[in-house]
This record gives C-alpha cells, structure tokens and sequence, in this order.
C-alpha cells in the first residue's frame, strides 16, 4: 500500500540518497518554502506539500543525468504515493521529465526550485545574508544573467506564468518564505 511520507520520512529518504550539504539545504529550503505557499493554497496540505518539496531531488545527486527518471523508479520501489511522484517529476518539466505540472502545488515546485537558488546566491553575496534582502535587490540579480548563470530565468517565468502571477510578486512571496526559515 502506497504512503505519503512525512516532512521528517522524506528528509529521512533524501538524506538517504543524498550525502552533500548544499543537497540537503537545498531539500529542507525547498520543503519550508512548499509549506510556506501551502498555507496560501492548500492549508490543509501543509506537510504534503513540505514532503514533495523535500523529496523533489532525491535523485540528482546520485543520477543526475537521470533526473526525474531516477525518481520516478526511487519513488515508485519505495512505495510512495502517485500524487507525491507525480509533483517530484514534474518539477523537471520540459527539462528532464515530459510529465506536466497539472496541481498547484506542482506548479509552485517548478517555480520556487530554481528562485531559491538565486535568492540563496543573492544571499551569500551580502554580508547580512538573506534577513533584511528587499525583493528589489532578487530582482536586479534576476535580471543580471551573469549572476548565478546556472539558476534559469526561462524557468522562472515559466513557473509564474503557470501560477498567474508576476515574477516580482513570486520572488517578494519566495523571499519573504525563505526569511522565515532563518
């Protein structure tokens, strides 16, 4: 019988396949970020949400060049949920994976996974890290492509327009997320 792991079993997992700190950090931000937005769209989600977020890159440290495959089969040989493999794959929309972001929560993943990684890089960059960064300031890092080159921008957008909403509103709303982890 398949299960939707908790917050604590998918990081349990994560860390099971995944042995780098930036890997890990990453899975945690990933996951409070997810329950942050879960308390706008879906309140009575909040830990699935947390867990999907977690788990999103159980595989790439190991598969990387498998990304999303990998999951699935991981995900699937461990017995987890359908809903909870479908919003890890998708993620990788159009990347790695052909399965759509069709959920909400699906679609906020996409969105959030790579901003966090440049808001986290914006953050390095200031000796106050992330606690007092305004949007504005993720925003001229969004627009300077030299800037965290590896974080795509395309997707970004991508991610907002699934969701409705303007870049500048979801990076205030990443932000202010991330903030709250700290």
């Amino acid at each position: 019988m398949s299960y939707i792991p908790t917050p604590d079993q998918a990081l349990e997992l994560t860390m099971e396949y995944n042995k780098e700190a930036f890997h890990i950090n990453h899975a945690k931000t990933v996951g409070h970020v997810m329950g942050e937005f879960a308390k706008k769209y879906d309140p009575e989600r909040v830990n699935f949400w947390i867990a999907v977020g977690i788990l999103h890159d159980i595989d790439f440290e190991q598969w990387p060049e498998e990304h999303c495959v990998r999951a699935d089969r991981l995900l699937r040989e461990l017995d987890i949920d359908e809903t909870v493999i479908h919003g890890v794959v998708s993620h990788g929309y159009g990347i790695c994976s052909e399965v759509e972001p069709t959920h909400v929560m699906e679609k906020v993943l996409f969105a959030v996974d790579e901003l966090t990684g440049l808001i986290g890089a914006a953050a390095l960059m200031r000796p106050t890290g992330i606690s007092d960064m305004e949007p504005k300031s993720v925003v001229k890092k969004f627009k300077d492509k030299k800037f965290a080159a590896g974080c795509s921008r395309d997707i970004i957008r991508q991610g907002a327009e699934m969701l409705g909403v303007e870049v500048n509103d979801l990076i205030a709303e990443t932000l202010e997320a991330m903030k709250i982890m700290e």
